[in-house]
């Protein structure tokens, strides 16, 4: 029986009483009579010699181990009864105890989820383990144990609690002072679906490394998307939020940290020129200038560590230059001894889809993915203004596909190619366009593979244009995300955070294809990407402590340049010998 049945079926432990009833029921002479009396004297004479031989038999080897019990351990001896070994499991009980441990293993995926939400409010929580295959990467117990506290932190200050009131009176006053330990940090949202699952991530682990609670913008239907990932509160930001104008902060807002340096209005020292500002707004946009890079320095964390609310505006997975701050290396370390897993791990933890979305994913892969052999996704992001499809592109998809020797080739000289091991492969299409799944299914169905392998081919949406101000059409693009997620093997597309977040979440490191240049396809087409983490598409090249320009992407072997934009920045992991010796030396400290 597979899992998936494991945790449909999941069968109550057995009541010790009702079944010791029914044992009673069984023996009961009322139950019996009729046969033992209708059995011969003879036969009855027998059993009774048999059995009177068995305890004669196992009373003597009893007696030859001091009094024991064969293959009785004293330890497990009950006390009032005659010195007789507890019942043990019978036939399959072994079996059934440890596929429930492994079921309720599997719905906190290892422990990184918190029991005790109510199931049917968000029934992809506990559910995921139905779909998605059992993670191979390292979850510290150091992560599990900070993200306990920091659901304890959510609970305390989060909405409607005493000490956010307190904090929103704070807030209010205009005052930088400190109410009681809760300070804040607000996301604000911003940009497409992809760049805010990934800004949400980075603000979560920025907020934990920190001691903040995390508090998240509901625009653009966050809450329509996301269940709540922190139990018993809640971790949407009220409407009745006082400043009033947090979604307009943008670089040039007086309000803005970089804006504050720039301007004198911190000095070098951390210290004000004037009163200490309840609130500080973070510019980390694409657009962002060198002052709000400075972010990125260990001086600055020592600022903003006084501000009580922090607001944070960005449309970037800013989590590899975390990693370059001194202050917070030592702890990422221990949080994530597997350096290029950050994001597979939160991004399970936070993102859930509600229930609405959780049956556009369930009702799609029930329906068209669930019976394959073996599942390719394929990404296709064109930054083009015209919508295509485009020659280049499809020539690109087929170029990687094939070379890669995920998808096999067809044969055109024959009509039909017999196997005798036929399997099956499903192919899941997302892009705006649905050109490109409608040529390369037509190629597959009008030409058989050389290796008689059957493909089919899916695409559950085709939008033609991005509109993340759109409820529904958010709703499909986090299907099709989490869909994609759910492959055994993924190309995805150049520059796409949409791609980024799927690779991210199913754990697998995916083919990349490089962005074209004047519509010709690129050659190579594609490669395996060093990490599943995403990129950092505009990081600081600054020397804090030099105070000069810098590589970034040359300072440390876990944070190098991506593979598809020379520029950015993402974690991989360094071999294991280069992990035993920073470990030791965390250790030693």
């Amino acid at each position: 029986m597979d899992i998936k049945e494991r945790i449909r079926r999941s069968p109550p432990a057995a009541d010790p009483v009702a079944a010791a009833a029914a044992a009673a029921a069984v023996g009961h002479p009322r139950g019996r009579k009729a046969r033992v009396a209708a059995l011969p004297l003879s036969v009855a004479a027998l059993v009774a010699c048999g059995v009177l031989l068995l305890l004669l038999a196992g009373g003597g080897s009893a007696a030859r181990r001091g009094g024991q019990l064969p293959d009785a351990d004293p330890n497990t001896l009950s006390r009032g009864r005659g010195d007789l070994p507890q019942a043990g499991p019978r036939d399959g009980e072994h079996e059934t105890v440890e596929s429930s441990s492994k079921v309720q293993r599997d719905k906190l995926i290892g422990g990184l989820l918190a029991p005790g939400f109510d199931e049917q409010s968000c029934l992809s929580r506990y559910q995921s383990g139905l779909y998605r295959k059992e993670s191979p990467h390292l979850l510290s117990t150091y992560l599990l144990e900070r993200l306990r506290e920091h659901e304890v932190r959510q609970k305390k200050c989060g909405p409607h609690t005493e000490s956010y009131k307190k904090a929103i009176e704070q807030l209010k006053s205009g005052q930088g002072t400190t109410v009681g330990d809760c300070n804040y940090l607000v996301w604000v949202s911003y940009s497409g679906l992809g760049n805010r699952i990934l800004t949400i991530a980075s603000a979560f682990l920025y907020a934990i490394l920190t001691n903040r609670v995390l508090l998240v913008d509901g625009d653009k239907g966050t809450a329509d998307l996301f269940c709540e990932p922190f139990p018993e509160t809640s971790w949407l930001l009220p409407s009745d939020f006082p400043i009033k104008q947090f979604r307009n902060f943008s670089i040039g807002s007086p309000e803005s940290y970089g804006n504050m340096l720039k301007t004198e209005a911190i000095r070098s020292d951390g210290s004000f020129k004037g009163p200490k500002p309840a609130f500080l707004y973070l510019h980390l946009a694409h657009d962002y200038d060198d002052y709000d890079k400075l972010f990125f320095c260990e001086h600055s964390q020592q600022h903003l560590q006084g501000i009580p609310w922090l607001i944070l505006r960005s449309d970037n997975y800013f989590v590899p230059s975390l990693f370059l701050i001194p202050a917070h290396q030592e702890e990422l370390m221990r949080l994530f001894p597997q350096k290029d897993a950050v994001f597979h791990h939160l991004g399970r933890y936070l993102f859930h889809p509600t229930n609405v979305v959780w049956g556009l994913i369930t009702r799609y892969y029930d329906s068209y993915l669930a019976i394959a052999d073996e599942k390719l996704g394929i990404q296709i992001r064109v930054f083009e203004t015209q919508t295509g499809p485009f020659q280049h592109v499809l020539d690109q998809v087929l170029a990687c596909t094939l070379k890669e020797k995920l998808l096999p080739e067809v044969n055109a000289q024959q009509s039909i190619v017999s196997s005798r091991n036929v399997k099956s492969k499903i192919v899941l299409i997302t892009s705006l366009n649905s050109g490109y799944y409608e040529r390369i299914r037509n190629m597959y169905w009008e030409h058989p593979t050389t290796n008689g392998e059957i493909i089919s081919f899916h695409q559950p949406s085709h939008e033609e244009h991005q509109d993340s101000d759109k409820k529904m059409h958010n709703m499909k693009a986090w299907a099709e995300i989490y869909l994609l997620s759910l492959s055994d093997v993924m190309v995805t597309s150049a520059w796409s955070t949409f791609g980024y977040v799927a690779q991210g979440l199913s754990g697998l490191k995916t083919w990349i294809m490089f962005k074209p240049e004047n519509r010709t396809a690129p050659n190579p087409p594609c490669r395996q990407v060093m990490s599943m983490e995403p990129c950092f598409h505009a990081p600081p090249f600054y020397d804090c402590k030099s105070r000069r320009g810098i590589d970034t992407g040359k300072l440390v072997p876990h944070v190098r340049h991506c593979e598809d934009m020379s520029w950015g920045l993402k974690l991989v992991d360094t071999n294991q010998h280069e992990n035993t010796k920073l470990w030791d030396r965390v250790l030693r400290k």
